[in-house]
């Protein structure tokens, strides 16, 4: 396993960590002052601006981008509401190309607007995804499914498992393409009995891994996450996982916390990130 120790180069900031508080080119140029390697921006920060302007100032930062977050929610109640998903979702990709992201993350979404039927849902999801992943590599984007913890299967994605999300990827691709992975969150995957096996069965198919903590009294599912070494999470032992199975990408932080790092300033989250990657991950 590689040493995180002085290297935060090996590292990356997902944004959503800095809570969107600060315009776009200051948390770029804060994240390269840190000394990480990477970002992964979200649509909320992008769309609407100058993207290509926006991929230039990453490159000269000399950041990765490690993933474009997120997908537009895919299910839907009528044909004419999946077409308008699909079709957001393809000028995401488009951004995600001009940004020169490693690849497009797709949190799928969950039951559609009144519906009780998750089955309908995944039938959504995959014909939605095929469609998506021929537009992906049409402009040189991976598509990154990210399965959800299954707190979140009824609005957030309707993938739960790592298991699930790689049939899904073997149905769509028949294992035979690079263009569609899977992306790892510790915070989404840590539950699992099955976790060894499922990260070994997706050699070759991770695109991300993201790292933080379960807090032990989580007071909202979505937006208390933790600093990695606050929580429950084992991470050193999960990224061995990982990275035994062939993964050498960025180590990405994602912390959605409203009522603490979202509160503080920027530089100061940044620093918690640098020293916790080195110590607790």
């Amino acid at each position: 396993m590689r040493d995180l120790k002085g290297h935060p180069e090996l590292c990356a900031i997902n944004t959503a960590t800095l809570g969107f508080t600060t315009p776009i080119a200051q948390v770029i140029d804060a994240i390269a002052r840190h000394g990480f390697g990477g970002i992964a921006p979200w649509r909320r920060e992008i769309e609407g601006h100058d993207v290509a302007a926006i991929a230039r100032r990453i490159r000269d930062a000399k950041l990765e981008v490690t993933g474009y977050c997120r997908s537009t929610f895919i299910p839907a109640a009528t044909t004419a509401e999946l077409r308008s998903n699909i079709e957001a979702n393809k000028r995401a990709i488009e951004d995600a190309a001009t940004l020169g992201a490693k690849s497009f993350v797709m949190v799928v979404g969950g039951l559609a607007a009144g519906s009780r039927d998750i089955i309908a849902a995944r039938a959504q999801v995959a014909e939605a995804t095929a469609e998506l992943l021929d537009h992906g590599i049409e402009h040189g984007v991976k598509i990154a499914l990210e399965p959800l913890h299954p707190v979140y299967a009824a609005d957030r994605s309707c993938l739960s498992t790592i298991d699930e999300t790689l049939d899904l990827c073997d149905r769509l691709d028949g294992g035979k393409s690079d263009a569609l992975g899977v992306c790892l969150d510790v915070y989404h995957i840590w539950w699992d009995p099955y976790l060894a096996r499922a990260i070994q069965r997706a050699r070759g198919r991770i695109t991300g891994f993201h790292v933080c903590d379960w807090l032990l009294k989580t007071r909202d599912a979505l937006n208390d996450r933790g600093m990695m070494g606050d929580g429950v999470i084992d991470i050193p032992a999960i990224r061995a996982m990982i990275e035994g199975a062939g993964y050498q990408g960025l180590v990405e932080v994602e912390i959605f916390s409203a009522a603490d790092w979202w509160t503080r300033p920027i530089d100061e989250t940044l620093r918690v990130c640098r020293e916790r990657l080195a110590g607790c991950c």
